[in-house]
């Protein structure tokens, strides 16, 4: 019997997820028990995920699920016409509201920003102290979501509610999601005024005719949460190898990490529009179907070249270059300032935990030293001053 893929577990940093091995030797695609009731399919090749990713009658829109599920327990948006977003729409509309984002978010236009992300990776991390500090507390949420406030034209006074709303997003309170979006949705607006120049008013003059204040709101929220969510975690991982003594460099270790702890385990929801034949199953209409990016990512038997952590098709993530780019930042930042960081705790202690459903793994925590007080005191008293060289 398969184990619930979908079930929160809580494990060691090393310990590999049980349930990718387990569906990848069940098939190319798995029959499970969906979390929010009736069947679902997961897709485990890595072929056949990126046909499905292009396939057109496979679709995002949540008003193709199960008319019986309840989206709060599925994981659902609101549905295309309820709420354009890039992330429910599909087709034409979908292709007219991407090209208003893509431009913003190249890698011409976020290398660009290369100084500016270090910049703020330096500060924040400078802003811990010595610690022992928690980075899956007092860094990782922070780090991305003040480089997005920054990109957006956003004022950075509005961080810390930015920070809260974020974390209330993943709250199992009744109602919680949906004034966390409002919250971030509102302090997005902060964005748009007259005196604002970032990329939340590019975006504004970029969208298609007919987007409504409202529904150009919910785009910023998009990528202020998106943004984060998908940095956030990778951080946890990627300080963790570098602290444990990993000197692969920047570029090739953020791939690593990414591939090996992609930020989401499986795609979102996607549903066929009509009957259709997968991997020699028939699948009706409305048949909810997810990708197995960690599975596939992690296969032992996968061939070199690119991964899925950032998707595939006309969905693949806009915000890509950004997210890899704040992680180059942090990772460089980390070895070239704080040299004598260390972990507080053994790294086989560290554990990571996977939320349940389809969302993210991320550590449990990740307390850190970045500084050794003794060395760094003797350090300033070597520094030389304005009248040459300390004594003491």
């Amino acid at each position: 019997m398969l184990p619930d893929p979908f079930a929160a577990t809580t494990r060691g940093i090393t310990e590999p997820d049980p349930a990718r091995a387990a569906l990848r030797a069940a098939g190319p695609l798995v029959e499970v028990p969906a979390p929010a009731g009736g069947k679902a399919w997961i897709v485990t090749e890595e072929g056949l995920a990126r046909e499905v990713l292009s396939d057109p009658r496979i679709a995002k829109d949540p008003a193709l699920a199960p008319a019986d599920w309840i989206p709060l327990l599925a994981g659902l948006e609101q549905t295309a016409a309820e709420q354009p977003s890039l992330t429910t729409l599909d087709g034409p509309d979908h292709t007219l509201l991407r090209r208003a984002h893509a431009p913003l978010l190249s890698a011409k236009r976020i290398q660009a920003q290369s100084g500016r992300i270090h910049e703020i990776a330096r500060e924040l991390l400078t802003d811990l102290g010595s610690g022992p500090v928690d980075l899956m507390d007092g860094f990782s949420t922070r780090f991305p979501l003040t480089v997005l406030l920054d990109l957006l034209g956003i004022p950075l006074d509005l961080l810390d509610d930015a920070v809260d709303a974020c974390r209330r997003m993943s709250s199992p309170e009744p109602g919680a999601q949906g004034k966390a979006i409002a919250a971030i949705a509102e302090l997005a607006a902060a964005g748009l005024t007259p005196d604002r120049n970032g990329l939340a008013a590019e975006l504004r003059d970029r969208v298609p005719p007919g987007t409504t204040e409202n529904d150009l709101r919910y785009h910023l929220f998009g990528l202020i949460f998106a943004g984060q969510l998908t940095t956030d975690a990778s951080l946890g991982f990627l300080f963790a190898r570098l602290l444990n003594g990993d000197e692969t460099p920047e570029d090739e270790l953020v791939r690593e990490t990414l591939r090996e702890h992609p930020p989401a385990p499986f795609t979102l929801w996607r549903f066929t529009t009509t009957e259709i034949d997968l991997a020699g199953t028939r699948l009706p209409a409305r048949s909810p179907v997810l990708v197995d990016i960690q599975g596939i990512n992690t296969d032992p038997a996968r061939r070199p070249g690119p991964d899925l952590a950032f998707g595939a098709g006309a969905h693949f993530c806009v915000g890509a270059q950004l997210a890899q780019l704040e992680l180059r930042a942090a990772a460089a930042v980390l070895r070239t300032d704080f040299p004598q960081a260390r972990l507080a705790v053994p790294h086989a202690e560290l554990r990571q935990s996977f939320l349940g459903g389809i969302q993210g793994t991320r550590l449990v925590g990740l307390p850190i030293v970045l500084r050794d007080r003794k060395r760094s005191g003797a350090a300033e008293n070597r520094r030389p001053g304005p009248e040459g060289p300390a004594t003491s």
